[in-house]
């Protein structure tokens, strides 16, 4: 958040070449303040856990955050109520004419379709286009990143060999981008997904960033140019157990799954798991809202 000191401060100088949000008393007392408005387009079946771990990120912040959900029209959830899909959810007509600062989009577990025949593709393909001029900043998680950029430039997902699952080490690509500001030289990230990313795909664009990498996952976080859209391969939003109760889940249905990487203690599925995920998934939550929310949509969205 930024900090308020005296326009001639010598520090002055060096705390913005190091990206701190400093803020002169000038500023300070004519600054109009307003809450945050953003929107989640949860695609996960499991919409309670989903808000919830998300709805935690995003609190972690002295900022007001209102936050509104939506839901696909096109797609019945069938593991959620219906009481509770209509009382907390919006639909895409009723909030397309609305403006918002931020907007996280989901993952699905939709890896084997193609994207044209998932049910509700052309509805996300019409939000996609409306985030350009209704949303400042967009992030995508995990299939909802992989759909983003077939959508937006291309590029298309690859089937991995064996689904990536597990929690694995990262590095920053650029440490000096914001959005990587706080993180440890090494930090880790679970991932639960089938398909990865080219690197050299990613090249091609002249509008992408490869921000953080992972030796043994691949790509992690991408950013375009502008820093208004991030899309991220990995789940940084996971509880302690989520990767446990996919593995559990996957068991008992008799479905082909290994144990998570780097996830049960000394690889025994009877020890509760280790959480080393968490600061790093609030430091990479917080920043988006601090320093590509925050700082830089209009006060006045409609200008946007």
């Amino acid at each position: 958040m930024p900090i308020r000191i005296d326009e001639e401060l010598p520090a002055k100088q060096s705390l913005e070449l190091e990206n701190v949000f400093v803020m002169s008393n000038k500023r300070a007392d004519t600054q109009d303040i307003r809450p945050l408005n953003i929107i989640i387009l949860n695609l996960m079946p499991t919409k309670v856990v989903t808000e919830t771990q998300l709805l935690r990120l995003l609190s972690n912040s002295p900022l007001q955050v209102d936050v509104d959900l939506l839901q696909v029209a096109t797609h019945k959830t069938k593991n959620t109520s219906k009481e509770h899909m209509l009382k907390f959810y919006k639909t895409f007509d009723e909030v397309k004419n609305n403006k918002y600062d931020g907007m996280i989009i989901t993952g699905a577990p939709l890896a084997n379709f193609k994207f044209e025949d998932v049910d509700f593709w052309e509805e996300l393909c019409t939000i996609f286009e409306w985030t350009k001029t209704n949303v400042y900043s967009t992030m995508f998680l995990c299939w909802g990143a992989f759909a983003a950029l077939y959508y937006k430039y291309g590029i298309k997902p690859i089937d991995l060999p064996e689904k990536r699952f597990g929690v694995y080490p990262h590095i920053s690509l650029d440490i000096a981008h914001p959005l990587m500001r706080g993180l440890d030289d090494v930090f880790y990230v679970p991932h639960s997904r089938e398909w990865e990313l080219s690197t050299s795909d990613i090249a091609k664009i002249k509008d992408l960033q490869i921000i953080s990498y992972s030796e043994e996952a691949g790509v992690h976080i991408i950013s375009d140019m502008e820093c208004r859209n991030f899309f991220i391969t990995g789940h940084s939003e996971y509880d302690r157990d989520t990767l446990a109760k996919e593995y559990f889940r996957d068991l008992d249905k008799g479905l082909p799954i290994k144990k998570p990487v780097n996830y049960f203690p000394n690889d025994d599925i009877k020890l509760v798991p280790k959480m080393n995920w968490k600061s790093a998934g609030n430091i990479i939550f917080s920043n988006w809202l601090n320093y590509f929310v925050y700082q830089k949509t209009p006060y006045d969205l409609n200008t946007l």
